[in-house]
This record gives structure tokens, sequence and C-alpha cells, in this order.
């Protein structure tokens, strides 16, 4: 895998673990996935949906008793961009009773 850019945030969440087994068994079904109720990660294949990225994507989900800790990794930045998108559109979803999470992605 070819990654070579970070973005991390902490989402506010009591309810982290929760939403990182649903993120993850909802990915797995197409995705590679490997969690636990305390960690996770998510492998987004470089050709997923006809893109064409360098490289693969990784995201990987910690919970914490206070926030969801995301840390994605990309090759480029357009495509770190579109999967902070995707996460945050499914955290979102998966958290419908608290929607809008807060997310303060910090780019490296």
């Amino acid at each position: 895998m070819t990654t070579s850019l970070t973005s991390t945030t902490a989402v506010p969440t009591a309810h982290g673990s929760r939403y990182l087994q649903q993120l993850c068994k909802h990915w797995g079904h197409s995705l590679k996935v490997n969690f636990t109720p305390e960690a996770g990660t998510v492998i987004f294949p470089r050709d997923a949906r006809g893109a064409d990225w360098p490289g693969d994507g990784r995201l990987s989900l910690r919970a914490h008793p206070a926030h969801l800790e995301c840390v994605l990794e990309a090759g480029v930045a357009a495509q770190r961009d579109a999967l902070k998108a995707v996460v945050e559109r499914h955290l979102d979803r998966f958290a419908f009773r608290e929607a809008p999470l807060t997310f303060d992605w910090r780019d490296q």
C-alpha cells in the first residue's frame, strides 16, 4: 500500500465502540476489514467504485470513552479528502440520533 498523507480526527461521542462496529460490519461486506469492539481497520482499494488512486486508502478506528478516533491514510490529497467525506457520511448515518457529529480533521 502506498500511503503518504494522513488525517486524524477525534469525533466526540460516548458510543464510539458501537459506531466502530457498525461501520466495520457495514464495510466488511465489500471491503477488507478487521475489528474488535475497541479498534478497527478498513482498507479502501485504490480502484474502488471506478477510482484510479495511486494506492489503497486505510481507515484506522479506535474507540475511547468520550470519542471515536479516526485516522485516514491516502496516497494523494484528493483521495484523502474523498475518504473523509465517506467516513463522515457513514458515521452520521449510523449516529443519526446525535448527528451531525463534529469532525475536526487534522491533516499531516
